[in-house]
């Protein structure tokens, strides 16, 4: 079973994605909509990522469905989930290290070791371990002690030099463990960190693998109702119920995508249960296609418009238009003389944005029609 609506739903976040990056280079001339909360809060901008581990989450309801009654995986089932992983794993590296001092030149010795793919990678392997090997009530037994485990541990686990229940971007649990389980030439420099932690940490992954189950969840859920307004209403239901849980937990342990906090996994899983059903209603239920083909497309090849997206950011940012010091990079010439020119500094980065992300939806297209569907 193929859920068209999931594949919706994954090009809405990869636009979306494309959109807050590309928007994100010309801050601080950017909509505040489009840029991360600075720390505790969240932004649209912040749902973005948990999306895409929830979408992870669903999917698996289906990839991994034969094997989840009393048709035990066998170790090959195992071998392909860990080398998708590891796949994943790498092609974050190899964003983190492409342009790093020079073009393909890798630092081995400063390289950042963690970073998206790297989480969608960890969080994948061990949400698959855990809906192979455990029942339905254990699997939700564990994403609640993992989110309360991690509540516990940041507030009241003492870090030397910082005490208990600090949560500043270095004198939080999570960059100290970090901090002692990476190298501080390895952690993110950007943001504020200053190698001092990391927004995609080792730590704060343990709370990201129940963004993946809840996913899992939901697919459940899915795969079990039939396909009618009702299954959509359980959704939203379900969605309103996360979101007033993860906003009252906020209240105690804040919400904070950089942090990854458990109020934040609940609330914006609390949105994305409300998107999937939007998405699901509509094309699932209702038939209504038309407008959604732009998103499907993206969807089918999500990895590969992440990657390339990612990949063109950084050479837009990395070249330079003339020579000399003074020279422009190549994305601040094409925002400053074609869009900034005539839209102004704020709505220039905003529809440089827009076409960036048309740009990705012709070239998806064009994969679609040729039926290039790169999987990893």
């Amino acid at each position: 079973m193929r859920l068209t609506s999931l594949d919706v739903f994954r090009g809405i976040t990869i636009a979306a994605m494309i959109l807050v990056n590309m928007a994100g280079v010309a801050e601080p001339n950017v909509y505040p909509s489009l840029l991360h909360a600075e720390w505790h809060g969240c932004t649209p901008t912040d749902l973005v990522f948990p999306f895409f581990l929830f979408i992870v989450g669903v999917a698996m309801t289906f990839s991994l469905a034969k094997y989840t009654g009393d048709n035990k995986p066998t170790a090959s089932v195992y071998w392909r989930i860990l080398r998708r992983a590891a796949i994943l794993f790498a092609l974050g590296l190899l964003l983190n290290g492409f342009w790093n001092k020079g073009l393909w030149t890798f630092d081995l010795s400063t390289i950042r070791m963690m970073g998206v793919l790297q989480r969608i990678s960890l969080t994948y392997l061990l949400a698959c371990v855990t809906v192979l090997n455990l029942p339905r009530k254990g699997q939700w037994i564990l994403a609640g002690v993992l989110l309360i485990g991690y509540w516990l541990a940041m507030m009241h686990v003492p870090v030397p030099g910082y005490g208990a229940g600090v949560l500043t971007r270095e004198g939080n649990l999570g960059a100290y463990i970090d901090r002692l389980m990476i190298p501080q030439a390895h952690l993110y420099k950007g943001d504020g960190f200053r190698n001092l932690g990391d927004p995609e940490g080792l730590f704060s992954t343990i709370p990201a693998i129940v963004s993946v189950l809840a996913g899992y969840f939901a697919g459940q859920w899915i795969r079990a109702q039939p396909v009618k307004s009702r299954t959509s209403i359980g959704l939203v239901l379900f969605g309103i119920g996360c979101l007033i849980i993860g906003w009252a937990w906020g209240w105690t342990f804040p919400i904070n995508k950089k942090l990854w906090t458990s109020s934040y996994v609940v609330f914006t899983s609390g949105w994305a249960l409300l998107l999937l059903a939007v998405c699901y209603e509509l094309i699932e239920v209702r038939r209504i296609r038309r407008w959604a083909k732009p998103f499907e497309v993206m969807g089918l090849n999500a990895i590969s418009v992440f990657v390339a997206s990612v990949l063109l950011i950084k050479i837009l940012v990395r070249t330079k238009v003339g020579s000399g010091e003074n020279a422009p990079s190549t994305y601040d010439w094409i925002y400053q003389n074609v869009f900034a020119f005539w839209a102004g500094m704020v709505n220039g980065s905003l529809f440089f944005a827009i076409v960036t992300v048309l740009l990705w939806v012709v070239i998806a297209y064009g994969m679609y029609q040729r039926r290039w569907f790169l999987k990893v």
